[in-house]
């Protein structure tokens, strides 16, 4: 197992990267070690998706943008507070404030996740 440094400090452990619907639906499961980076793991994950993706600011990144843009994917993410603001179409900020159903999702699969590690038989 890889030791990683994420936003709480350094640990042992694997990262779910998951594209879901604006229902909460899964559209794209992907399972990493800790050191392997989001933008890579995004990348790999579009290759049957086409329209808007709406991603947290981790996701920034020019390069990824145009490699989703030759996918047909439009990458769409808020700015860093060391950025400038760019102008944006209100309903893509609308949809990028919608972060509680990503968050709804890991919840609930982080629940059932640990029924079935703590289930006796």
């Amino acid at each position: 197992m890889k030791r990683g440094k994420g936003t709480i400090g350094w640990f042992y452990g694997f990262k779910l990267h998951l594209i879901i619907n604006h229902q909460g639906g899964i559209i794209s499961v992907t399972v990493t070690t800790i050191n392997v980076d989001d933008i890579k793991s995004v990348s790999e994950m579009v290759d049957e998706i086409w329209g808007c993706l709406y991603g947290e600011k981790g996701y920034i990144s020019g390069s990824l943008k145009r490699e989703l843009a030759d996918k047909g994917v439009i990458l769409i993410t808020g700015v860093k507070k060391n950025m400038k603001p760019k102008v944006m179409k209100l309903w893509n900020r609308l949809i990028l404030r919608q972060r509680f159903i990503i968050e709804t999702v890991f919840n609930q699969l982080k629940k059932h996740i640990l029924n079935l590690a703590f289930s006796v038989p």
